[in-house]
Order: C-alpha cells, then sequence, then structure tokens
C-alpha cells in the first residue's frame, strides 16, 4: 500500500483558538431564498407548516428564536502532542485518502495506545471531522479538572457515502481492512490496547454501523446527532447517494442490527430539535440496556456538536484504559 507521511508538532493551546461559526449574510439570504421565504408565501399558514418541518427552514427558525442554543463547553487543553497526516492508496475506495493521527500529551510516534477513529460527517473530510478543535486538542483536553486516558486519535477521508458499501467506493471496508491496520502497525489500537469509534451526523451513523458489523474488533461507540433513516425510502428521498440500494440499507440499518451491540459500551447523543431525531429516537430502545443515552435540547448543529465532544471523548477514554 503506497503511502506519504508528513509529521508535524502541534501547537500547545488552552483554549480553541477560534469562534464558532456564524451564518454569514450570504448564507443568511440563502437560507431565507430556499426554506424560510417560502413563508412569505404562505403567511402564518406557511409558518405553520415550516415550523412542523413539513416546509424546509424549521431549523433555521430554531436558531433564529434560540430552540438551537445550548451552552457552550469551557474547554482547555494540556500542551498537545505531535500529528502526523498523510495519504494512501485505498484500495476499497479506489482512490488516495488522506488521514491525521494525534498524539496525546507526552507520547508519540513509536508510543502504544489504544486508538480511537473520529468519522468525518457529510461534507467534511479528515481536516474537519471534529468541531471546534483539532484532533491533537481532542486527546489533550481536560474534563472536569482531569486529563483523558492517553489515547491517539485518527482522522479519515471517508467521503459522502454515509460510511457503508457503494459500488467502486467501500469507506467501512478501508477503515476496518485498510485505516486501523495502518495505525495498529503503528502500535495504536493493537492487543492488548482497544479501539474506540466516534463520529458525528453521517459519522456517527457510521460509527454505529462499523461497530454493529464488527462487535469483536471495537471496544465503545460514541455517536453525537447520528443520521438515523428509519427506511430506504426515506434515506433516498433524503439524500439519494447515502445508500446504493434497499439491500444496502438493510444491510445497514442501524436500529434493526443494534444487538450486535450488547458487549460494546455506546454512548448515543441527540437534539430534540434534530431532524434526524426522530430516527434516533426509534434507535435508543434497541440499543443494549447500558448503554448512555443522551436527549437534550438542540438541533444538528455545530454548537450541539461541540457541546458533546468532550463527555464523548470522556466515555470512550474510560473504556479504552
Amino acid at each position: 500500500m503506497w503511502e506519504h507521511v508528513v509529521m508535524r508538532a502541534s501547537t500547545p493551546s488552552d483554549s480553541l483558538g477560534e469562534p464558532l461559526p456564524t451564518m454569514s449574510r450570504r448564507r443568511l439570504l440563502y437560507w431565507l431564498a430556499g426554506g424560510v421565504g417560502v413563508v412569505a408565501l404562505g403567511g402564518t399558514a406557511g409558518l405553520e407548516l415550516v415550523s412542523h418541518g413539513v416546509l424546509p427552514g424549521k431549523q433555521f427558525l430554531e436558531q433564529i428564536d434560540g430552540a438551537c442554543s445550548v451552552p457552550a463547553p469551557s474547554l482547555s487543553f494540556a500542551a498537545v502532542g505531535p500529528s502526523v497526516s498523510g495519504r494512501f492508496f485505498s484500495s476499497h475506495r479506489r482512490r488516495e485518502v488522506g488521514y491525521t493521527i494525534a498524539y496525546p500529551p507526552r507520547h508519540g510516534p513509536g508510543d502504544e495506545l489504544p486508538l480511537v477513529v473520529m468519522l468525518h460527517g457529510f461534507g467534511n473530510d479528515h481536516t474537519t471531522a471534529l468541531v471546534g478543535m483539532t484532533p491533537a486538542q481532542a486527546v489533550a483536553l481536560r474534563w472536569d479538572g482531569h486529563l483523558l486516558t492517553a489515547m491517539a486519535l485518527v482522522t479519515v477521508d471517508g467521503g459522502d457515502g454515509y460510511w457503508n458499501p457503494h459500488p467502486g467506493d467501500d469507506p467501512m471496508a478501508m477503515v476496518v481492512h485498510e485505516l486501523i491496520p495502518l495505525c495498529q502497525r503503528r502500535g495504536l489500537g493493537a492487543a492488548p490496547h482497544r479501539i474506540g469509534l466516534m463520529g458525528i451526523s453521517m459519522g456517527g451513523y457510521g460509527a454505529l454501523a462499523i461497530a454493529e458489523r464488527n462487535p469483536g474488533l471495537i471496544a465503545a461507540v460514541a455517536a453525537i446527532s447520528p443520521a438515523v433513516w428509519t427506511s430506504y425510502a426515506q434515506a433516498h428521498a433524503a439524500n439519494a447517494g447515502a445508500f446504493a440500494s434497499p439491500a444496502a440499507f438493510a444491510s445497514g440499518n442501524v436500529i434493526a442490527h443494534a444487538d450486535s451491540l450488547v458487549k460494546i459500551p455506546v454512548r448515543v447523543a441527540s437534539g430534540v430539535d434534530d431532524p434526524f431525531h426522530p430516527g434516533v429516537a426509534e434507535l435508543l430502545p434497541a440499543l443494549p440496556t447500558n448503554s448512555v443515552t443522551v436527549v437534550s435540547g438542540g438541533c444538528h448543529t455545530d454548537p450541539f456538536f461541540l457541546e458533546q465532544e468532550p463527555p464523548s471523548l470522556t466515555f470512550l477514554s474510560r473504556h479504552l484504559d
């Protein structure tokens, strides 16, 4: 497997370093034209339809009226460790993919550590898998006054195919058969150390789906706002590229196969105003009874994702020590 690697030392930091993204005037106008603008056509009746999700723009209205507001977490980090970025040709994805491995404080290449595989959301890649922090900051996080258990974290380019197999592109197999072995050859996630999966949105779905198909490989899972649909028709109508066929959806239906997680610690967090929450609400009762489930105020937005990243990382660190 051809591979190109670049190593860089991360800059120590004890804060996020940059504010959360804000909505620009152009983006506001786009939303108004493409979503909330329909209200102008329908008056009060249109507003009612939007507020119930029949017409697009419900989440935007909730952002305006504050329903999506969540408290910003107070984050601090130890002096961060180094990161290694590179590319390899994936035979399962039939293309080059980029990745970044981040090491915790006082650790670096050559150290044997547990491993967290962080799966990005739709439209992102290995450089933007996390919200509000870098991979090196994620494993240098101080939470509740304590550092996380020392563990490495890897991100990788998975495309926009919801981390499940498609003709000519299988990001799930890439993670299981290429990325994880690449890390294990470096002593990360190799026995007796263990592997955790984490993801946001599409990545949250992917973390659950990969764990369900590989329960002997994965030690713990944390899914933030997982993009869960309850039927192929629903998924196809919303995103025709999410699943290759009804059979692919059935194989990757995380609700139907949740019993595969019975021996795996699971944490799932979802906002009640998240458009994917109805699917998550069906998933939660199917999860093992010892799962940690968090349902709170919030939408499918960066503030909610950022709020849930620290407790998700903490959850994984406790099960990877």
